[in-house]
Parts: structure tokens; sequence; C-alpha cells
């Protein structure tokens, strides 16, 4: 599936106010440091667009590839302003540091 039809999916999914309810949740659950429910349903999301790209770790350790958070950060815009967000970029780069690692 292609980035933009994936966008378009999550789109038709979620309408504009849950997608800023969604990230206000994020926010929140974060300031309260209760991030557990709130994270579950972002990763799910997450895992959804991983697998509709066909995105792996071990495909992108050469060239980094963001393509899954640009299309999270496309369809929930501030979405970048979480920790949540942040983590997922973290532990990417640190993952595929690893990968690039190990081959050495």
């Amino acid at each position: 599936m292609s980035q933009e039809e994936i966008i378009e999916v999550l789109l038709s999914q979620y309408n504009s106010d849950i997608r800023k309810q969604l990230v206000e949740s994020l926010l929140v659950a974060e300031k309260n440091e209760d991030t557990e429910r709130t994270y579950t349903l972002m990763n799910q999301i997450f895992s959804y667009t991983l697998s509709q790209l066909g995105w792996s770790i071990a495909n992108n350790a050469e060239n980094w590839d963001p393509t899954p958070l640009k299309v999270i950060s496309s369809v929930f815009p501030n979405i970048i302003t979480t920790q949540w967000y942040k983590e997922q970029a973290l532990h990417s780069k640190k993952n595929i540091d690893i990968l690039r690692k190990d081959t050495e």
C-alpha cells in the first residue's frame, strides 16, 4: 500500500475530532505519567502503518526511511509534540545503530 493510500485509510478511520483527541490524550497521559492505554492505541495505529508499508528495521538499517513517522505525522499533525513520537524515532535509530554494529 502506498503512503498516500495509508494516509487516506487512516483519515477515513479517524475523523478530525478523534485524531485531535488522541494527540491531546497522549499529551495529558505523558504529563500524568499514565501512558499505557493511550500508547497502546497509538502503537496499534503505528503497527498498522508499518505493516501496510512493509517497513522493517532490518530492511532500513542501511538507509534510514522515515516514511512511517511521516505518515503518522501527516494523519496526526500535532503528534510530533508528544514523547511517544520522539520515542519512536529514537527507538528506531537505536535499533538501526545496533544492526549496523552487528554487521561490521
